[in-house]
C-alpha cells in the first residue's frame, strides 16, 4: 500500500470515527476542543465562517508528519493537524497490517 493510499485511508477513518464512542478521545475531542479554544478570527479566516462544521474541519486537516513506531522503515503513523499551524495538537492515525487500528489526539 502506498503512502498516498494510507493517507487516504487514515483520513477516511478519522471522518468515520467522528461522533462515535470509539472516536470520543480522537476526532470528536479534537474538533470540540478546537471549536471551544480557537478564536473566531481563525475560523473566519480559514473557513469563511465563524462556526465551521465538523466535516469542514476534518476535511481540511493537513498531513504534518509520517513516521515509523518501530525500528524499521515501514511508515505506520500519520499525523494530521489544522491548517496554518493553528495548534500543537495532532490527530494521529496508526496502522497495523495495512489497517488503521487507532486514531488518537496527541499533543
Amino acid at each position: 500500500m502506498s503512502i498516498d493510499e494510507r493517507e487516504r485511508d487514515a483520513r477516511e477513518k478519522i471522518k468515520a470515527l467522528y461522533g462515535t464512542p470509539e472516536g470520543e478521545f480522537g476526532p470528536t475531542l479534537f474538533v470540540s476542543h478546537h471549536k471551544e479554544e480557537l478564536e473566531t478570527d481563525y475560523w473566519t479566516d480559514t473557513y469563511s465562517t465563524d462556526a465551521p462544521t465538523a466535516e469542514q474541519i476534518l476535511d481540511s486537516l493537513v498531513l504534518v508528519d509520517t513516521w515509523s513506531s518501530e525500528d524499521d522503515d515501514n511508515v505506520d503513523t500519520y499525523d494530521f493537524s489544522l491548517p496554518n499551524e493553528a495548534t500543537n495538537y495532532l490527530l494521529s492515525a496508526r496502522f497495523e497490517d495495512g489497517e488503521v487500528v487507532e486514531v488518537s489526539m496527541e499533543s
